[in-house]
This record gives structure tokens, sequence and C-alpha cells, in this order.
């Protein structure tokens, strides 16, 4: 079952951000766009690649109105650990969400159940908290957030515009198409 159009699932967790534990929920979403961004461990190695990635996109996200979490099958504690000892997650001003339970992991579909990690997952929640993409990669294939922030921008402008769609490749000011029965066997 595709997790497309349904409604993030109850979840409460601890997480590390800014210096400080915070508590996230399900509800912590609404109202705003956010991405959720699974990955299988801290201390590990394509994973802080990723992550600073992220962060290096984070302004242009904020700009946008998109929270970003990471998340992970570790501890809010581990998270600070890491965040305190690596040059790259030292960087990260997003919420880092603690996932022992594996309940959040469960909940997104990426649960690697033989190895209690979560898959590479990414996924980005609307105002309403309904998943509107997923990006499922293997363990060694790492993300590239630059192409995350173009899939939010057409998806906020698919919700702003109804009855609009954005083909392949398109970027922020191109042309979108209005499918109509006219359109039939003519792209």
């Amino acid at each position: 079952m595709s997790l497309i159009g349904s409604e993030v699932k109850p979840f409460q967790a601890k997480a590390y951000k800014n210096g400080e534990f915070i508590d996230v929920t399900n509800e912590s979403l609404k109202g705003q766009w956010s991405v959720f961004c699974f990955y299988p461990a801290d201390f590990t190695f394509v994973c802080p690649t990723e992550l600073e990635d992220l962060q290096n996109e984070y302004a242009t996200l904020k700009d946008l109105g998109v929270e970003v979490y990471s998340v992970s099958t570790d501890t809010h504690f581990t998270h600070k650990g890491w965040h305190d000892s690596s040059e790259k997650i030292g960087k990260i001003t997003y919420a880092m969400i603690g996932d022992p339970s594996q309940t959040i992991s469960r909940n997104f579909e990426v649960l690697n159940e033989e190895e209690g990690l979560a898959d590479r997952g990414t996924f980005i929640i609307d105002p309403d908290g309904i998943i509107q993409t997923v990006e499922i990669n293997a363990g060694g294939i790492g993300r590239d957030a630059s192409n995350l922030v173009n899939k939010i921008k057409a998806a906020q402008y698919v919700r702003n515009n109804p009855g609009e769609v954005c083909p392949a490749k398109w970027q922020e000011g191109g042309e979108t198409l209005k499918p109509s029965l006219d359109l039939v066997g003519k792209l």
C-alpha cells in the first residue's frame, strides 16, 4: 500500500535540536510543510554527508516554510553525542528525532526489521499532515537535498494551483499543464 496521500500516523518522540531536547509529535507537523529524512544510524558513513547536505539547504527550505526532521532508530542522547563529536553533524540546526522504539520508522514503512534500522527514506508532508512524496534509497546511495527543494516547490505549486500539474524537470516559474481532454494524446 502506498503512503502517498495518507495522513502521518500518531507518534511522540524526543529530538535533539540546537543544544536542547524537544518533544515532537505528529501534531507538530500540522500547519507547515515538513520533510522527514530517515537514515540508518548515527556515527556511520553516508549518513553524515546526507545530513550535512540537508543542513546546507536548510535556510532555503525554511524560506519555503518547510521544517526538517532527520530520524534514525538511535536515541536523542546519541544524536547529541554525534552532534558534539562530528564536524559535519555539528553544523545541523534542524531537529534530529530519536526513534529507539522504531514506531516512527514502522509508521513510515522504512524499518528494516532484520537490522532494526531505518532505510534511507525521504518524505514531504503538507501542512495538513498528508504525505505528498516518498523516496526510498538503498543503504549505499546518498540523497541530494537540492532535488528535494525542487520537489517541495512543485508540491507547493500544485497545492496552491488546483487543476494544474508540474511536468518532468519542472522548475519554479516554468510551464505547467492543465490536464484536459484537449491534451490527451498530444504530449
